[in-house]
Formats: structure tokens, sequence, C-alpha cells
């Protein structure tokens, strides 16, 4: 009798391994935030997008060597890749205008309505079908949006336009990151990033400002953080099921607040704190209603990268 090899189980299942993924690019996701904010106190957006981009080329250089130039150059519908990127360009830059001004809860309290918004946009621009009951909790959630815009002459800030409209960026991101999903998740960011780089450059040129080696450490390590929160995300969404995983974007909501009031002394407004909840409890239910309607198939409205 041959005794067998002995096959030690792997101590984190494939799912378990993709929640805690998941948990970790949402961690990275808000310390990038945090530090964006810290960051355009002292430079400029335009500088901190240009720096940044060059740092997330560190991550993103090698992934985009080893699976060649053609993929990069030769990309699918190049004018839906050039729309993306410029959507993600305004995302990532009107966010950073926004958290120069306001605590990070409330920023991010306009983004988590991303899923809300791609839910109404795929329904007009990809013909998607979208039920009665999922237009309701899309309805519910933009009541959210607009609790925590708080639209009075008195409270209305250039700054919360800037997260609403930045918000409103991001969705449309995801809704042609769908479109484009045979492209490679190193292409489509590696587009992005260099757009923003681009931007950065044109928008930094009359407002720059000589950093310290402190101070361009860390605005390359905010591309590496931001970068590889992504590719945290991206594995994670391999491994487990989106419908899983979507609801653990809220963590991040979470982060913002802690990270708020520990590094700069803000706690998100009554306001913000009411409409983060419409705008969460909404969120959940249409993850809920995709799950039930795609009967087993994880909904697409999870988004695959911030910022």
């Amino acid at each position: 009798m041959t005794a067998r090899p002995f096959s030690a189980a792997p101590l984190v299942g494939p799912v378990a391994l993709g929640v805690i993924l998941m948990l970790v690019g949402d961690f990275m996701f808000a310390l990038n935030d945090a530090m964006g904010k810290w960051l355009v106190a002292s430079f400029s957006v335009g500088q901190v997008l240009l720096i940044r981009s060059l740092g997330a080329f560190l991550i993103l250089g090698p992934l985009l060597l080893r699976q060649g130039k053609v993929a990069l150059f030769s990309a699918e519908r190049p004018g839906l890749q050039a729309m993306r990127a410029l959507c993600a360009t305004v995302d990532t830059g009107l966010f950073y205008a926004a958290v120069a001004t306001m605590p990070l809860a409330d920023v991010m309290t306009f983004y988590m309505a991303g899923p809300i918004y791609v839910a109404a946009i795929s329904h007009v621009f990809l013909g998607e079908k979208v039920g009665w009951r999922r237009w309701v909790a899309i309805v519910v959630g933009f009541l959210g949006v607009v609790v925590a815009l708080q639209p009075s002459s008195a409270s209305l800030s250039l700054a919360s336009l800037f997260a609403f409209v930045g918000s409103i960026a991001f969705a449309m991101t995801l809704v042609l990151a769908r479109t484009l999903r045979r492209t490679s998740d190193a292409t489509l960011v590696g587009w992005q990033t260099l757009t923003a780089l681009i931007a950065g450059a044109v928008l930094s040129v009359t407002t720059w400002v000589t950093p310290s080696a402190f101070d361009l450490g860390a605005l390359l390590l905010l591309g590496v953080v931001s970068c590889s929160a992504h590719l945290l995300i991206t594995r994670s969404l391999k491994l487990a099921p989106a419908s899983t995983l979507a609801p653990l974007q809220y963590t991040l909501l979470l982060w913002a607040a802690i990270f708020g009031l520990v590094f700069f002394g803000n706690l998100p407004t009554p306001q913000v704190l009411v409409g983060a909840v419409i705008i969460i409890v909404a969120g959940l239910f249409l993850f809920h209603r995709q799950k039930i309607v795609d009967d087993g198939v994880p909904p697409k409205t999870v988004p695959r990268t911030l910022h």
C-alpha cells in the first residue's frame, strides 16, 4: 500500500481571499483620498495629477511592457477609450478639487452614488432593462444625493458641485469600462493614467511649485497607492462573486470619516450623514435586485476603480 502525498488545504479559500483583497483595496483607496487631500493643500490639482500619474506608471509600466505595446495602442474602439480616459481624468481632478475644501466623508458620499448613476445611464445608453423597483431605488438614491448636496443659496458650494459632477464622470467611466470589457485592465488604466498625466502637465504650467524631496516622494507614492488599490480590487473580482463584494465598497465611507477626523479634524455634517444612509440603502437594494434579475450572474455595477 503506497501512501498518497499529503496535500495541505489552502488556509484561505478563493472567496474569502477575494473579500480580504477587496477590503484592503478599499482601505488603500481611502488612504489615497486622504493623501490627495493633504497634498492639494500645498500643490495644484494639475501638479498632483501629473506626478501622481508618473508614480502610477512605476506599477503600470512592467504590466504594460509584459502585454506588449500592441495591446495599448491597438485597443478596441479608440474613440470610446479616449472618452473613458477623459471621464476618468475629470473624475479624479474634480475629486481632488472638492476635497481641497470639503471633508473626505462628504465628498465620498457623492461618489458612493456611482452605482445608482450607472444603473440609470446604462438604461439610457446601453439599452439595459431596468425594472420599476430599481427605478424607485435610483430615484431614492438621487434624493439622498440632493440631501447631501444641501442645495440652498446658503449652503451650496462650488466644492460640492465639483463632487457631484465628478461622481457623474465616475459613473460614466464605469459604464464605458463595461462597453470596453474586452480591453485588459492594464490597458484601460494605462490610457486613463496617460490622459491624466497630459492634463496635469497642461494645468500645472502656470501653477508649478517645486516640491521638496519628501513632497515629491509623497506625490509619487500617491500614484503607487492608487494603482495598487485598483489591482487589488480587480483581482478580488476574479476570486469572489461581485454580489458578495459589492456591499464592501461602502467601507470607503467609513475609512473616509475616520481619516477625515484623525488627520484633518473633519466630521461629516448631519445632512451628509442622512444623505449617505439613503444612498447606501438604495445602492444595496440595487445590488440585490440586480442579483435576482441576473439569476445568479454577478452585478455589473461594482466600481472597478476609484480615483
